[in-house]
């Protein structure tokens, strides 16, 4: 592994990463809070810095030692989850959908953003490659994000939204896997199952919208 390489791919994807993760992270915690679940604001984590999300395992050493070790084919990482009490939201199953929701929620709206900034940046002929750059891994993390945590299997995001979803026997059923999901999606994931059948066909439609809901922006600055 050249270690030029590993800094520069650090330099450039640190800022959307930080950004992500803790932009979704609060997400939940301010949806927790409003549909009445307090847990997560008691315990900071309704913040806007990236410290009280960071899990160092997770978050800074195994997707370092994942990248090193595969010379950047394959990454994984998490942070350290927010907590909420879904008995203490005043309509638990309902507003666990929303909860959930926020997190991947706020990966697309960060999605926009950065291809927002990369349109911007050409339209300024700014030529920088390094805002280039990070604009385009500011996009490609986020949209990552995004289709992962949409998973349905528990405790990703799209586990719980499914959970909310289904009726109760069925929700139940569901919910009792949640103690295995981790290592279930990770063997997925090893395998390549997620990858190949949801996390690219997701991302390819991810970006698809994206381009589709930015294309009157890139009509009036080109």
């Amino acid at each position: 592994m050249d270690l030029a390489a590993l800094i520069q791919t650090i330099a450039v994807y640190a800022l959307p990463v930080l950004f992500a993760i803790t932009v979704h992270e609060a997400a939940h915690g301010y949806a927790a809070r409003h549909f009445g679940d307090p847990t997560a604001e008691r315990l900071g984590r309704i913040t806007l810095n990236p410290l009280p999300h960071i899990d160092p395992i997770g978050t800074v050493l195994m997707p370092l030692l994942l990248y090193v070790a595969t010379a950047g084919n394959f990454l994984f990482g998490y942070a350290k989850p927010v907590p909420v009490d879904f008995g203490r939201l005043r309509h638990p199953k309902r507003d666990m959908v929303w909860v959930a929701l926020a997190g991947p929620g706020a990966n697309l709206a960060q999605a926009l953003l950065w291809a927002a900034l990369s349109y911007l940046l050409a339209a300024l002929a700014i030529e920088e490659p390094f805002f280039h750059s990070m604009a385009r891994a500011g996009v490609l993390v986020n949209v990552v994000m995004f289709a992962f945590n949409l998973f349905p299997l528990p405790p990703l995001d799209g586990g719980r939204i499914l959970v909310g979803l289904l009726p109760l026997r069925q929700a139940l059923a569901l919910s009792r896997v949640e103690p295995y999901g981790f290592f279930i999606v990770m063997a997925l994931v090893i395998t390549g199952v997620v990858s190949a059948l949801w996390l690219r066909p997701l991302m390819q439609l991810t970006l698809q919208a994206i381009q589709l809901v930015l294309a009157p922006l890139r009509w009036l600055l080109f």
